[in-house]
């Protein structure tokens, strides 16, 4: 029992952070801007390693029920933190397009930063490494319709008309996300996994420690409570951030990749691991599909919150944002067709995530 606590430190770290955090809310506020970053970095540090607990526990579910579920279990684990932490910094003096810059910047992590560095370590170490082809084909193309839909072409809806195209939009994630969970699930589940050989698979295998001793209940309410310390959190951490950020000339979109980080932390561990292991399933599993989740789930939650606070959030991406996501997902098309990746491909889209990082830090 007590090597149970013992091993969940880092929520009881959360709840003692949420607790200070509260308690010393104004007086931060009050002390000056040094202050308020160290204070909002301290925070989005223990939000880290408390989403790392709820991730843990995400694998201990997924490991015992195995692929596709698994990975479903990690993406869906990740897009809740994130859902979270916008709604709540979405309460706030926040910028219109926070909801579009994380979700642009999710999508940049995953499949640039995650699947970039994971193919490209796993190909120096292992050469070229096997998956089914046809699940990067099936989230390449969801993951197209979905941004496009909620994130070009709204570009050329009406003001007027932004309340008919909130529910559209709405109605058209959750019948794709339908449609894609009972192919995953369901008949087509066989596209988002790979028969690895024998010996391979005893040599890495899916279970073992992460199962250890502890149990589906034991891990479900470990996450519902990580994901309420998140969530306690990021309220005061927004409100530290954005008044200690305010007139330091900081990028704008700064916000929407500190969200889009934390709720990636924790993948890009796991795809690394699994990218070494030589496991490149689980790492396109991982990446596409945290992506896919990340738009097909946050857009009709905050498109629900638009209508019912009556305020509109610009989803249309920029010019730039555009380019980004339609050469990105022209590279994964290419790159995810053959079965296999390799330390190219892994490169080629770690250069775009570097492309990334460098235009966000222009201001673009």
């Amino acid at each position: 029992m007590l090597s149970s606590l013992t091993k969940e430190r880092f929520l009881f770290a959360g709840l003692a952070a949420a607790v200070l955090a509260y308690a010393t809310e104004h007086s931060l506020l009050e002390m000056g801007r040094p202050a308020m970053l160290a204070a909002a970095f301290a925070l989005i540090a223990v939000i880290v390693l408390v989403s790392t607990r709820v991730a843990h526990h995400a694998e201990i579910l997924a490991s015992k029920v195995g692929d596709p579920y698994g990975t479903m279990i990690l993406t869906l684990s990740a897009v809740l933190v994130e859902v979270v932490i916008l709604a709540i910094m979405m309460q706030g003096e926040t910028s219109p397009t926070l909801v579009r810059d994380t979700i642009y910047a999710a999508v940049m992590l995953d499949i640039n930063g995650i699947l970039g560095l994971a193919a490209l370590l796993g190909g120096i170490r292992h050469g070229e490494q096997p998956y089914n082809d046809d699940s990067g084909k099936t989230y390449g193309v969801m993951i197209l319709t979905a941004m496009g839909i909620s994130m070009v072409v709204p570009e050329f809806v009406p003001r007027e008309s932004w309340h008919l195209y909130s529910l559209f939009t709405i109605g058209a994630m959750i019948t794709l996300y339908a449609v894609f969970l009972r192919m995953q699930v369901g008949a087509h589940s066989y596209f988002f996994s790979y028969a690895y050989p024998r010996a391979e698979r005893k040599e890495h295998p899916e279970s073992g420690p992460l199962e250890e001793e502890e149990s589906a209940t034991v891990s479900i309410l470990v996450i519902i409570a990580g994901v309420v310390l998140i969530g306690a959190m990021a309220e005061v951490m927004s409100v530290l951030l954005g008044a200690g950020l305010k007139g330091t000339g900081a990028p704008p979109a700064l916000m929407a990749v500190i969200v889009a980080a934390i709720s990636a932390a924790p993948e890009i561990l796991t795809a690394l691991r699994a990218a070494l292991a030589n496991r490149m399933q689980s790492v396109v599993n991982i990446a596409m599909g945290a992506s896919l989740s990340t738009v097909i789930l946050t857009v009709p939650v905050m498109e629900a919150i638009a209508l019912y606070t009556g305020q509109p959030f610009i989803m249309a991406m920029s010019p730039v944002q555009t380019v980004m996501v339609t050469i990105t997902l022209i590279a994964a098309a290419i790159n995810l067709n053959d079965g296999e990746t390799n330390a190219i491909e892994g490169m080629t889209h770690f250069i775009l995530f570097a492309t990334f990082v460098m235009l966000t830090l222009i201001g673009l």
